[in-house]
């Protein structure tokens, strides 16, 4: 029977990510990914060379999917909010995809991973901001777009923080945490991000 290359990338991908956003780049081994993908992990030196590579390819596959979902509809303070909310949306559909963002930063934040490609995504997104900042400079913008990416994805780099500051505020940081106590803060969180994006996105245009 011919060997399906295509399924076994597939899910030496998958393995790799989940891993890979579990314990970084140093802290996860290829023996493990070929476990989990029940692969053997000559593959993986075959497909991807080595595990760097790998984890260059899985970010890759993530932000190239990510780019696809995440747009700007309209014009004004209200859209840019609405903006926001549509990256914590992606976040919150794939919590993966932030931590890998983190990983990448702590362990190899001088590679440049993606290249090309990638600096002209984000090229394009300030493009596509600028045009529902009618009037905003470009780097106020490219500031703009950077602080809604850091908050949404704090959300699930540094969930200690979440825990105390939130619940500090509601006494609870001590408390078990529920699946529908984290939807509700979630939802809460969401609500509050576009709010605070909406009114910095206000006073941009406002020139304040």
């Amino acid at each position: 029977m011919a060997w399906d290359t295509e399924r076994t990338q597939k899910l030496l991908l998958d393995a790799a990510t989940a891993c890979f956003s579990e314990s970084g780049l140093a802290g996860t081994r290829i023996d493990a990914i070929a476990r989990a993908a029940g692969v053997n992990k000559e593959r993986i030196y075959s497909y991807f060379g080595n595990k760097e590579a790998l984890f260059e390819t899985v970010l890759s596959r993530e932000l190239e999917t990510f780019v696809g979902q995440v747009h700007v509809s309209g014009v004004g303070a209200e859209a840019v909010g609405e903006y926001a909310g549509a990256f914590f949306d992606r976040f919150h559909q794939s919590p993966h995809l932030p931590r890998l963002l983190a990983w990448e930063g702590l362990e190899r934040p001088a590679a440049r991973m993606g290249g090309h490609t990638r600096l002209a995504n984000c090229v394009a997104k300030v493009d596509t901001l600028s045009v529902a900042l009618p009037g905003v400079s470009r780097p106020q913008v490219a500031q703009l777009l950077l602080s809604i990416i850091m908050l949404a994805a704090a959300w699930w780099t540094m969930p200690q923080m979440n825990r105390l500051v939130l619940g500090g505020s509601e006494g609870t940081q001590d408390d078990p945490e529920t699946a529908a106590d984290r939807f509700g803060r979630d939802r809460h969180r969401r609500a509050e991000l576009v709010v605070q994006v909406t009114g910095a996105a206000r006073a941009l245009l406002a020139g304040d």
